[in-house]
């Protein structure tokens, strides 16, 4: 699949994450180093879903579609899938959440932040029903995506990521985590994905 030129690119944390988030900060540093020309945006989203989800709608508007990425992590994968789904964009997904109504159902309450436990949010239950709601039912042209899939990803389960993205572009590594604490070895296979680089070595 030929994929055109990318002009916007968008990154999604996960939940209790944050634009400073390992990952987001070292694609933004790649961005900034290899290619400045790009519309790089990583907001730092919501706790309602519904919210989350209108804010991103509304700040990609004036987008090209043809022309923008999305990437998302764990529940951000879950978002950019919407995002893929409506507008019908590229996107890039790490250890995507599948269920995320399910899973987060266990965690209704007061929350704190991953890079700063000092900042909390309530995760509300009506976020469950928020999260049902958005789920897209299938995922269509699966070619768009790139799965990053980790074995051991300690939370989520590996089967359940593969068989939601089946027929898309799928790596799923032997080991790693949840955090794909190994991004910087993955970067360059994301980047060639989204046409951002002529050949391999300029990732580096």
């Amino acid at each position: 699949m030929t994929r055109k030129h990318i002009t916007h690119l968008l990154y999604l944390h996960g939940f209790r994450s944050s634009p400073q988030s390992a990952k987001a900060r070292r694609m933004a540093a790649w961005v900034h180093e290899h290619r400045p020309d790009l519309h790089w945006w990583c907001p730092q989203l919501p706790p309602s879903p519904r919210e989350a989800i209108a804010r991103l709608v509304d700040g990609v508007a004036g987008w090209p579609v043809e022309h923008m990425a999305v990437i998302g992590s764990s529940l951000g994968g879950f978002y950019a899938t919407v995002l893929a789904e409506r507008l019908g964009c590229a996107a890039v997904l790490l250890n995507p959440a599948v269920d995320p109504a399910r899973d987060l159902a266990h965690h209704i309450g007061e929350q704190s932040a991953w890079h700063d436990p000092s900042e909390r949010f309530f995760f509300r239950a009506e976020f469950v029903e928020e999260l049902r709601a958005l789920a897209p039912p299938v995922i269509t042209q699966p070619q768009r995506y790139l799965a990053v899939i980790a074995k051991g990803d300690e939370l989520l389960d590996w089967r359940e990521m593969s068989g939601r993205y089946a027929g898309a572009h799928v790596k799923l590594l032997e080991g790693g985590d949840h955090a794909l604490s190994d991004f910087d070895a993955h970067l360059g296979e994301i980047v060639a994905f989204l046409g951002l680089v002529r050949s391999a070595a300029n990732s580096r």
